[in-house]
This record gives C-alpha cells, sequence and structure tokens, in this order.
C-alpha cells in the first residue's frame, strides 16, 4: 500500500527532474541576526531550484525569509496539483496535503489527550477502539500499545498482520499510525477535523490548516485524509514546540511533560520519537521496508538538537532550539537526492557564527502573523 504513494511520488519527482530547474532571482529576504545576505540568497536560489513552493526562515520570533513560488505547467506539477493542492492561503502560499508532516500534529494531538486524562498511552489501541482493528491474532494485537504506535514499533506489516513482537522492531508504518486518528476520535466523541481545531490548530492560529479527504490515488495506501496546511501554519506549529506547548497570547496548548515525551529517544530507533524524527543520534534507523540501521545523526550538517516533521516529496519542517530557529519547505519532491544535507550545508553557512552556540531555549520570541 505505502508502496503504490512512493510509485506515484517517484513519477511525480522523476518527471519533475526532467523540466528546468534555473532559479529565479529570489525575493530580497528581511535581514535579522547578522545573516550571511549573499549565503543567504544562494540557500534561496538552491531551495527554488528544487521544485519548492514555500520556503520560510523564522529566528527568534523574526522572518529572516520567505518566499512563496507559483508551481509549473510541467505534467508532474500539474500532477502535483491534482493530487496534493488545496488552494491558495490568503497569504499567498499554496494550501497542500504535506503528506506524513500530519503524524507529527497527531503526536502533539495524543499528547494533548493525556493532559485531558483521555488517553494512557500505554494501554492497549483495543482498549479504546475494541479489538481486531488488526490481522494479528487477539493475544499479539493485545500487547500494542499506544505508544507502539507514536513509536512506530507496533510489530505489525504494512497489511496489518503480525510480524513481530510490540515493542521490538522500528517499522514506519503508516497504515499502523493511522489507527491513531480513530483513537483520538473515540476518546474525544468528536470527529478529527473537529478536535484538531479545539485542542490545537484553532487555538495556536494555524487558521490555514485542516484534514482533507485524499483523491482516489491515495486510497489504498492505509490513510485517507491529508493534512492540508501552508508554510506559515506549520511554522506556527513549530513556535508552539519552541514555546513550550504555548500559544502567542502565552496560552497552554499541551503540557512541557507531554511535549518533552514527543523528543525523547526511542529504544527501536534513537532519530524518532514520538512521530517526531530527532538529529543527533548516533545512530538512525532510516525509513524503508527493512528499516536499515546506520551509523550517525539523521542530518549530518544540521545541529544535533534538530527537531524535525517530515513528509514524503521533500515536507519539511526543522526546528532548532539552541537557535530558536525555524525551518519549513513545501512543494514537489526536489531533484537532489541529498537536499537535507545540501540545505543545511548553506543554511549554516549563511546563519550567524553564534547561531549552534546558543543555549537551549524552550520558551523564545512569537511568529509574526
Amino acid at each position: 500500500m505505502l508502496k503504490r504513494f512512493a510509485v506515484l511520488a517517484t513519477a511525480i519527482a522523476l518527471a519533475a527532474c526532467a523540466t528546468d530547474t534555473t532559479p529565479r532571482e529570489p525575493t530580497q529576504p528581511e535581514m535579522s541576526f547578522a545573516w550571511n545576505a549573499a549565503a543567504l540568497a544562494e540557500t534561496v536560489a538552491y531551495v527554488q531550484s528544487q521544485k519548492t513552493t514555500g520556503f520560510l526562515i523564522i529566528q527568534d520570533g523574526k522572518t529572516i525569509a520567505e518566499h512563496n513560488w507559483p508551481l509549473g505547467d510541467d505534467p508532474a506539477a500539474q500532477t502535483f496539483r491534482a493530487n496534493f493542492v488545496h488552494g491558495n492561503a490568503a497569504g499567498g502560499g499554496l494550501r497542500e496535503d504535506v503528506a506524513s508532516q500530519q503524524k507529527s500534529l497527531i503526536a502533539l494531538l495524543v499528547g494533548v489527550g493525556v493532559d485531558k486524562g483521555l488517553i494512557d498511552i500505554e494501554r492497549p489501541v483495543s482498549d479504546y477502539i475494541g479489538s481486531r482493528w488488526s490481522k494479528a491474532t487477539p493475544q499479539e494485537e493485545g500487547k500494542i500499545t499506544v505508544r507502539n504506535l507514536l513509536e512506530m514499533n507496533s510489530g505489525l506489516k504494512e497489511d496489518l498482520t503480525f510480524d513481530a513482537p510490540a515493542g521490538t522492531k522500528f517499522f514506519y508504518n503508516t497504515p499502523a499510525y493511522a489507527i491513531l486518528k480513530p483513537v483520538l476520535e473515540k476518546v474525544a466523541n468528536q470527529k478529527l477535523y473537529l478536535l484538531s481545531q479545539l485542542w490545537f490548530t484553532k487555538v495556536a492560529n494555524m487558521h490555514s490548516t485542516g484534514w482533507e479527504q485524499r483523491p482516489a490515488a491515495f486510497a489504498d495506501v492505509g490513510n485517507p485524509t491529508g493534512l492540508v496546511t501552508t508554510p506559515r501554519d506549520l511554522a506556527i506549529m513549530g513556535q508552539v514546540v519552541l514555546d513550550g506547548g504555548r500559544n502567542q497570547t502565552g496560552a497552554r496548548l499541551i503540557s512541557q511533560e507531554q511535549l518533552d515525551a514527543l523528543f525523547a529517544r526511542t529504544k527501536t530507533n534513537p532519530a524518532y520519537g514520538h512521530l517526531w524524527w530527532l538529529n543527533g543520534s548516533r545512530e538512525t534507523v532510516n525509513v524503508g521496508p527493512n528499516s536499515p540501521r546506520r551509523s550517525g545523526q539523521l542530518i549530518p550538517s544540521a545541529p544535533s538538537d534538530t527537531l524535525a516533521a517530515l513528509g514524503a516529496m521533500d515536507r519539511k519542517l526543522f526546528i532548532v532550539p539552541s537557535s530558536k530557529l525555524i525551518v519549513v519547505r513545501t512543494g514537489q519532491a526536489a531533484p537532489d537526492k541529498d537536499f537535507n544535507e545540501k540545505l543545511w550545508q548553506l543554511l549554516m553557512k549563511a546563519a550567524p557564527p553564534a547561531t549552534s552556540d546558543f543555549p537551549i531555549i524552550k520558551s523564545v520570541g512569537r511568529i509574526p502573523h
């Protein structure tokens, strides 16, 4: 199922690679923190050349660079538009289905559910939605907890059949993850779109964010609803993380305890927390059918404390607490297969020299609207 999603994404990416990627003149950024203007312009030009539609850099609540580029007219762009784009936001950015970046929002919602006393992540999933939600035996299924879905170690295959004991093996399993949506709906007694607004997006001022039914092309990937949002709204989600779970007015959305739990390294993959990717680990378990393990952190050139909400086709939300930094990228799949590494090489060249030396700060300046 997920393989079909990957095949479609790959086809779009290959078609995109065949089109002209000559960068256009970037918009002059708002400078702050003594960023290197020439290096920042080089970063923006590179990002634009990689089939990007939205790029946003915010540091300490100040916009360093913000660009929204239109999709091209080539076949790959039109396929992308049909499958991922849901119109424009008021600020000019595209509203896109950001693929697996939705997982990181769901993790925040689960944390809110714990704060409300509605969810205990140590309890079996079947305690919330009943048995037979998987194709494992009742005994095997009964050992799969909400925590296992958050940590991608449910022990299930993509078709939800049994593969390994729960909690013993990392496997990036979107159909298993998606079971968290009915869990949330059950405990809240509300539909996902409404509880998302009431618990997080509306109170965070993410007014261009919502859930949409995906087109037929994704009908069998085991996750039929997509999170549709904008770079600015993704940055607001990142700011809530930097602000220790509070919105712009200081109102708390999620407790610091539950926020910290999202970013605790897991035993089965030290580069993964609760549906968030974590830099700085000595080894990383990659996404893939065999979950290959490699030495080194997720993105070598990025700061070790970088947190990431990542989606297919190179959707990025990077949060660096030590430098109060948020970086967002949306759009089609980047032709450069080393996009993450090249982006961070350029960012570190452009950023102020002291950026990586800031103390870790959990509450920083606000995102302007």
